[in-house]
């Protein structure tokens, strides 16, 4: 059987084998929220596409959660709920700016043990590896992994990384953990910012750069001042 796909049939296909699990709201926002019945139509074509055996689907969630055609994880899996977070993630970032270079499940070192974070991207020009806690974890734990990042920082390994500007000095991203839960870990050589969620972060981001365009008023051109680099 012969058929054509549509550019946005291409789009969502490799939309959904990048994010490995995307329920059907968010390609309602996604791909559809311009037309007159976007429900209807993400219906119309998901339903073609799963009928064409380009895409697989699971209705154990609602809305429906659509996955890979080789997806290796079962249709009740509790790693699909891990997926759909980053997912969510993914889309409060595009609220503000859509982001870059994304890689889900982001393996940077290449080989086991190393650091995995959940997403990385470049969000409004700058680097971040983003880790998605949705249990809460003892601080040992968040510091050994924070601790991994330091590794990898010393190793200069990320230096080579594809996504690096090839104009200026290579950038070690932010490390980001969402997270409910605040944890007492620190570093002396990466950046940590620690947040309940992207909106939490911009409402952060826009409170601290209304401050410092205050600072700028009142400090005279001299004057050393920090700069809040998420531009």
């Amino acid at each position: 059987m012969s058929f054509r796909l549509s550019q946005r049939d291409k789009d969502i296909i490799g939309f959904i084998n990048q994010f490995r699990a995307v329920d059907r709201d968010s390609l309602i926002d996604l791909f559809f929220n311009q037309l007159k019945s976007p429900v209807n139509a993400c219906d119309s074509v998901m339903v073609r596409l799963y009928r064409l055996g380009l895409i697989e689907r699971t209705q154990q969630y609602s809305p429906t959660v659509y996955l890979p055609v080789d997806a290796k994880i079962k249709k009740n899996s509790q790693k699909i709920l891990h997926f759909l977070s980053i997912l969510d993630v993914y889309k409060q970032m595009c609220t503000y700016s859509t982001p870059k270079q994304v890689i889900v499940e982001d393996k940077p070192t290449g080989r086991k043990g190393g650091i995995e974070p959940d997403l990385f991207c470049i969000f409004k020009g700058s680097p971040f590896w983003i880790e998605i806690q949705r249990n809460q974890y003892s601080e040992q734990k968040i510091q050994e992994k924070i601790n991994l990042y330091e590794e990898f920082f010393f190793s200069d390994e990320w230096k080579a990384l594809h996504w690096q500007p090839e104009e200026r000095a290579p950038i070690f991203p932010s490390v980001i953990l969402i997270t409910p839960v605040r944890y007492a870990v620190n570093s002396e050589h990466i950046r940590i910012i620690q947040v309940a969620s992207i909106y939490a972060l911009m409402e952060k981001y826009k409170s601290s750069s209304k401050q410092t365009k205050e600072a700028r008023v009142r400090t005279p051109p001299s004057s050393g001042r920090i700069k809040i680099n998420l531009t």
